[in-house]
C-alpha cells in the first residue's frame, strides 16, 4: 500500500512538473501581449522575461533575469529610465512591427525598441543566451530586426558585444544600476575605446584602463588569460570593433557585472554546489590600478614602496609633493630631447602600455619601421608593436606625456621610450666600465677557482666520508624530530600521504576555495583548507617550524585551528580547519551575500573578532601582535562566528615589551596606523586601530581602500569623522541592514571605532577596554581626531618596503610566507 502511495506521489510531481514546463513560453507573436504577471522563459529555463520590482522600490520595470535558487539575478532592463508606479503595464508588437511597453493599458507608450525595419510576421522570442530578439517568422534566414544584445544595462553575457558597430550606429556599454532600488544608469560606465582598450569611467573621468589590445590579450591585464571556462577576442572588421567572450564548458553559467555600490568591474561564476555566485574576477584589482595615480611618466610597481617610479630618465616634476606621497604632478626628463641631435630609445619590459588615447596606430609596419615613422616626429616619445604575436607587428606611436603605466608580473609588453643622444651617452660610458670591472673579476676569478680545483683534488678522499654523513644527516634536517612532534601536539601530516589524497593537489580533487585556501577531502573524509607554500619562500625549515609551534600554542574559539602541518624537503603546509563561510569580506562587500548578515549577526563577529584579539594582545602565553587584521583575514565557520586568521606578519613580543620596531614595513593599506605605516613602530595599539577600521567596514559595507562618496571625502575615516562632527553617523549604516539594526548599539560601535582610529597610540583603548565597552552601556569618551584624515593612502595591496633603521623588537617572524 505504501509503495503505492509512493508511486501515485511520484507521479503527480512528475505530471506537475512537465504541465508547468509545457505552460511555460519562449515568445510572443504580433497578435499576442504580455500583462503583468505572466513570463516568457527561455527554452532551456535558464532566463525568464518578466515585470519586477527591484529591491525596496515600489516601481515596476520589464527586464531579463536569470532563474536560480534561493534568487533571481537581473540582467537587462528595458524601461530604466522610465519606471512603471503599478501593475497594469502590457508589453506587445505594435502594428508597426515595434516591441512597445504600454501603460494603464492605455496607448501611452512607456518604453518602445525603435525598430525600423517592419516584419511581415514579427515574432518575440527569449533564447538560451539571454538575448531577447525580434524577429521575422516568415524569414528563412531569421535576420533579427532587434536585440536586448544591442542595449545592455549592467551586465554582459556570453556572447555579447561591448563596442562600436559604425554601420548600425552602435556604441554598445555597460552602465552601473543607480542604486539596488533604482537600475537606472548610475556613475560608472564600462566600454570600449577607438583604440582597443577597455575602459571604465566615472563620470567623465578615467578610473581604470585595461591597456590596449596586443593580439593575445590586454596588457595591463595579465589575469585574462586562456582558461578552461571561457574564451575571449577583440574583433577589428569592416566597420565593427568589439569585445566578447563565449563559454568553452556550457555546463557553467557567468556574467560581468558593472557594479555601482563596489566600484567594480566583476565576473561571477555560478556554482550549483553552493547554490551561490562565485566571484572569479575583480577590477580595478589594486592600488595600482586606480587610473593615473603616478601621474605623468610615472610607472606604478605594486611591490615597491612607494608604488609610483619615474620612468627610467626621468625625475619627479614636483620633488616636495612626491615625497608626501602626492604623485599626481608626475615626473619630467632630466634632459629634454634634442629631436633630430640623435635621439635613442631606452626599452622597458612587462608594462601595461601608456593609454592610447593620443596615439598613431599602423597596422603593416615593423617594429623598425615604427622606430623610424617615431623619429621623424619631434612630438614621438615611445612606440612598439600593436600585436605581439607571431614575432610582433604593427606601430603604436605616443605623442607629449605617458600616462598610466603600470609594471605587471606576468603578460606585460615592451615599450620603447625615447630619450636624449646624452642620456644614452651616459649609461654606455657606465655600462663599459662595468664590463671592464666584470672582465678584471673574471680573470682573477679564474686563477682563485684553477687553486681551489688543484686543492680539492688533494682534500678529496679525505672529506668523502665525512660528505656523505653530511648528506644523510641532510636528509632529515627538513623533517620535525621526534622531540619537536611531542612539543608541537598536533598531527605532523605525511607529504606523500596528503599529495596521493589530493591527486597531487589537483584542481579535479579540490571541493572548492577557503577562507584559508583550496579545500580537499582526505581519505578518511576529513576536509581540510590547505596553505602550500613557495619553494621560494625566504623562510628556512627552523624558523618555519618555531612559527609552526608558536600558531599550535594559541588557543582561542576566535582563532582558526592549526590541525596540522608538514615539513618534508622543499615542501611545506599548513592544515587548517576548513570555514565554509570562507571570509568576512566576502559578506560585507557583496550586495547579495550581505543581506545574509543582519545587525545581530554583524555584532556578533564584532565582538568575537575583538575578543580574539584581546586573547592575542593579554590572554595568551604570549603577547602576540597580529599586524594585519583586515576583514579578509576574519573567517566565518558554519555558524557565523568569527575567526582571526593569517598570523602571517605577526609578532611575539617579551613579557615586558610594549613596542617594537622594523626596518621591513609589511601589512595592508588602509588598514596600517600611522605611526607603524611611516616609521615602523608597532604595538597592540596598531591593532587597535586595525580593529578601527574593520568595524567601520562592518558597520558601513564600504571598503576602506578606494573609498568614495560624493562629499569629496578622502577615506572612509574622514567620511566618518565627518558625519559624527555633523551628527549624520545613522548615515553611514549600510543600507543591506534597513530594518534589522539596533541604532543605540550601532552608534555606540561607531563611536568605538573613532575611538580606535585616534591619531596617537596612547589615545587608542586597548583591547580589553574595547570589549568592555562593546558589551557595557556606559557613556563613552569623546574621540579626538582620527589617523589619516587628510591622507589618501589608504588603499588595500599588500606590501613590503625597507627604511632605514634597524630592527629593534626581541620578536619571532611569524610570516613572510609566500602562497604557491
Amino acid at each position: 500500500m505504501s509503495m503505492i502511495l509512493a508511486l501515485t506521489v511520484a507521479g503527480s510531481n512528475v505530471l506537475i512538473f512537465l504541465l508547468k514546463f509545457s505552460a511555460a513560453l519562449d515568445s510572443i507573436s504580433s497578435s499576442e501581449s504580455m500583462s503583468d504577471g505572466k513570463t516568457l522563459v527561455s527554452r532551456d529555463g535558464t532566463f525568464e522575461l518578466g515585470f519586477f520590482r527591484p529591491g525596496f522600490s515600489d516601481n515596476r520595470y520589464l527586464g531579463i533575469w536569470q532563474q536560480h535558487h534561493p534568487g533571481k539575478t537581473t540582467v537587462w532592463v528595458a524601461n530604466r529610465l522610465h519606471p512603471i508606479n503599478d501593475s497594469s503595464s502590457l508589453l506587445k508588437i505594435d502594428n508597426t512591427g515595434n516591441l512597445v511597453l504600454l501603460r494603464n493599458n492605455s496607448d501611452i507608450v512607456v518604453w518602445s525598441s525603435n525598430t525600423t525595419i517592419k516584419a511581415q510576421s514579427p515574432i518575440l522570442q527569449l533564447l538560451d543566451s539571454g538575448n531577447l530578439v525580434l524577429r521575422d517568422k516568415n524569414d528563412g534566414n531569421n535576420a533579427i530586426l532587434w536585440q536586448s544584445f544591442d542595449y545592455p544595462c549592467d551586465t554582459m553575457l556570453p556572447g555579447m558585444k561591448i563596442g562600436w558597430d559604425s554601420r548600425a550606429g552602435f556604441n554598445r556599454y555597460l552602465s552601473s544600476w543607480k542604486s539596488l532600488d533604482d537600475p537606472s544608469p548610475g556613475d560608472f560606465t564600462w566600454g570600449l575605446q577607438p583604440e582597443g582598450e577597455l575602459v571604465i569611467w566615472k563620470g567623465s573621468n578615467k578610473y581604470y584602463r585595461s591597456g590596449p589590445w596586443n593580439g593575445i590579450g590586454f596588457s595591463g591585464a595579465p589575469e585574462i588569460r586562456p582558461n578552461p571556462l571561457f574564451s575571449f577576442n577583440l574583433i577589428s572588421k569592416d566597420q565593427e570593433l568589439y569585445y566578447t567572450y563565449n563559454l568553452i564548458d556550457k555546463s557553467k553559467i557567468t556574467r560581468i557585472v558593472l557594479n555601482q555600490t563596489a566600484n567594480h568591474r566583476q565576473r561571477w561564476i555560478w556554482s550549483e554546489e553552493t547554490q551561490s555566485w562565485n566571484l572569479y574576477l575583480s577590477v580595478p584589482r589594486d592600488y595600482c590600478d586606480t587610473y593615473g595615480l603616478c601621474g605623468p611618466n610615472g610607472k606604478c610597481i605594486i611591490s615597491a614602496m612607494p608604488v609610483c617610479q619615474c620612468l627610467e630618465k626621468f625625475k619627479p616634476t614636483s620633488q616636495e609633493a612626491w615625497n608626501t606621497m602626492n604623485w599626481s604632478h608626475g615626473c619630467k626628463r632630466n634632459k629634454e630631447l634634442e629631436c633630430h641631435n640623435g635621439d635613442r630609445f631606452i626599452r622597458f619590459d612587462e608594462l601595461k602600455l601608456p593609454d592610447t588615447t593620443y596615439c598613431w596606430i599602423n597596422k603593416t609596419m615593423n617594429l623598425k619601421e615604427c622606430r623610424a615613422k617615431c623619429l621623424q616626429n619631434c612630438s614621438c616619445t615611445a612606440y612598439t608593436n600593436l600585436d605581439i604575436t607571431g614575432g610582433g607587428s604593427g606601430c603604436v606611436i605616443w605623442f607629449g606625456d605617458l600616462m598610466d603605466i603600470r609594471q605587471v608580473s606576468a603578460g606585460g609588453q615592451e615599450l620603447y621610450v625615447r630619450v636624449g643622444a646624452s642620456e644614452i651617452d651616459d649609461r654606455e660610458v657606465a655600462r663599459t666600465k662595468t664590463k671592464m670591472k666584470i672582465a678584471v673579476i673574471s680573470t682573477l676569478t679564474i686563477f682563485v677557482v684553477l687553486g681551489i680545483l688543484v686543492a680539492s683534488y688533494y682534500l678529496w678522499k679525505r672529506k668523502s666520508k665525512c660528505a656523505v654523513r653530511m648528506a644523510n644527516s641532510r636528509k632529515n634536517d627538513h623533517e620535525f624530530d621526534d622531540g619537536q612532534k611531542e612539543d608541537l601536539e598536533l598531527p605532523h601530516f605525511d607529504f606523500t600521504a596528503v599529495a596521493n589524497a589530493t591527486n597531487h593537489f589537483s584542481i579535479n580533487n579540490k571541493l572548492g576555495e577557503g577562507g584559508y585556501g583550496p579545500v580537499y577531502r582526505l581519505e578518511d573524509g576529513q576536509e581540510i583548507a590547505v596553505k602550500r607554500l613557495s619553494m621560494s619562500s625566504r623562510q628556512g625549515s627552523n624558523e618555519f617550524k618555531n612559527e609552526v609551534i608558536l600558531i599550535k600554542k594559541l588557543q582561542h574559539r576566535n582563532l582558526v585551528k592549526l590541525l596540522g602541518c608538514c615539513i618534508q624537503r622543499e615542501e611545506k603546509m599548513l592544515i587548517y580547519e576548513y570555514m565554509p563561510n570562507r571570509s568576512l569580506d566576502s559578506f560585507i562587500f557583496d550586495q547579495t551575500k550581505g543581506k545574509l548578515l543582519d545587525w545581530s549577526r554583524r555584532f556578533n563577529i564584532i565582538c568575537g573578532t575583538a575578543r580574539g584579539l584581546l586573547y592575542l594582545h593579554q590572554d595568551s602565553r604570549c603577547r602576540i601582535v597580529h599586524r594585519d587584521l583586515k576583514a579578509s583575514n576574519v573567517l566565518l565557520d558554519n555558524d557565523m562566528n568569527a575567526k582571526i586568521s593569517d598570523f602571517g606578519l605577526a609578532r611575539m613580543f617579551v613579557a615586558d615589551q610594549t613596542e617594537g620596531e622594523t626596518s621591513k614595513v609589511a601589512g595592508t593599506y588602509g588598514y596600517m596606523a600611522p605611526e607603524y605605516a611611516t616609521d615602523g613602530l608597532f604595538s597592540v595599539k596598531s591593532d587597535v586601530f586595525s580593529f578601527g577600521i574593520l568595524l567601520l567596514e562592518i558597520i558601513s559595507g564600504k571598503k576602506s581602500r578606494g573609498f568614495y562618496h560624493p562629499d569629496n571625502s578622502q577615506s572612509l575615516i574622514a567620511h566618518t569623522w565627518r558625519l559624527w562632527n555633523e551628527g549624520k553617523t545613522i548615515e553611514l549604516i549600510d543600507s543591506l541592514m534597513d530594518g534589522s539594526c539596533n541604532p543605540s548599539e550601532v552608534m555606540r560601535c561607531i563611536q568605538i571605532s573613532l575611538l580606535c582610529v585616534q591619531q596617537h597610540p596612547h589615545d587608542r583603548p586597548c583591547m580589553a577596554s574595547v570589549v568592555w565597552m562593546l558589551g557595557g552601556e556606559s557613556e563613552l569618551p569623546k574621540p579626538k581626531e582620527p589617523g589619516f584624515l587628510n591622507h589618501r593612502g589608504l588603499h588595500e595591496s599588500s606590501f613590503t618596503s625597507s627604511k632605514v633603521g634597524l630592527s629593534s623588537a626581541n620578536e619571532i617572524t611569524v610570516s613572510l610566507i609566500e602562497p604557491r
